[in-house]
């Protein structure tokens, strides 16, 4: 089988891109813009030389948005970094587009509406390219909430937090399809979406849910390997083993049952192996500090 030889860096939502903080802040934030996760993604790349490339799609301000990763990344020291500010189909008919994706190291994908992003790329020479860019170069693809719920096949796209527990409350869609048997979440405790996810792996139970904290994301290597980064919490919910849900049989608007659904906590440091359903404690060099290591 085929492993991918890129890097998937999917991320929570609101990353730390830099902001000046006082200590209370950081004993509450713990300084992620220097430890975290857009330093991490630079490393991943290749340092701060690397060509990265942030596309824009999914967010309906799209030059706000491009311009505040500009800076993060400029305050990280990187000195190549672009934006692609693809509105719809037609701009995919531009050659430069897809010529920046076959030469960057990296792409950024802004969060916003996955649903947009995956309509506007979605079946395109762009879509395929950057597919293959995954599965055959040493490429890192990060996203950062909706970017980070467009990568896998079964996305996500409408789901009402407080009607999560009622059956056709969660819509589901195809994504981009960089990984399989996956469902991503952004925003995860937040917005209080574990019931949403868990819906969405009871009628896909052979997904792994990951529900992403703001300001934290999961690094996925060879399509496997899984390493939390950042400040907060990622939940995985794996329903491979569900004994009982009433979600094939009852209608629409009633409330779900699941029996036997398995739940880990993981912050940074943490990882899991997809294909052995597996929590690991240590998978990355770093775990969470104590707060007193930080005083």
């Amino acid at each position: 089988m085929q492993i991918p030889t890129g890097k998937l860096i999917a991320i929570g939502g609101a990353e730390d891109k830099g902001t000046e903080v006082n200590k209370d802040d950081l004993l509450k934030n713990l300084n992620f813009f220097e430890l975290g996760i857009l330093r991490r993604i630079v490393d991943e790349a290749g340092g701060v030389k690397k060509r990265i490339e942030v596309i824009t799609t999914a967010s309906t301000i799209p030059f706000q948005v491009g311009e505040n990763y500009l800076d993060a990344f400029g305050k990280i020291g990187c000195v190549n970094v672009d934006l692609m500010h693809i509105r719809n189909r037609e701009d995919l008919q531009q050659p430069d587009y897809l010529q920046r994706l076959k030469n960057c190291d990296c792409i950024m994908f802004s969060g916003g509406n996955q649903m947009r992003l995956t309509a506007t790329l979605g079946g395109t020479s762009f879509h395929k390219t950057l597919r293959e860019r995954y599965w055959n170069d040493n490429i890192v693809i990060a996203g950062t909430s909706a970017g980070a719920m467009a990568m896998s096949s079964t996305m996500i796209y409408e789901g009402n937090a407080f009607r999560a527990h009622l059956k056709g409350e969660v819509k589901i869609t195809t994504g981009l399809s960089l990984i399989d048997d996956v469902i991503i979440d952004s925003h995860f405790e937040k917005r209080g979406r574990f019931v949403r996810l868990a819906q969405a792996v009871a009628g896909n139970p052979q997904c792994i849910g990951i529900g992403l904290g703001e300001d934290t994301g999961m690094i996925i290597t060879g399509g496997n390997k899984m390493e939390a980064i950042g400040s907060g919490l990622i939940i995985i919910i794996d329903g491979h083993d569900v004994m009982h849900t009433n979600i094939a049989d009852i209608p629409e608007g009633n409330p779900i049952s699941i029996e036997n659904l398995h739940v880990h906590f993981c912050a940074r440091g943490n990882g899991y192996l997809l294909d052995e359903r597996k929590f690991v404690e240590k998978m990355g060099k770093e775990t969470t500090p104590f707060m007193t290591d930080i005083a």
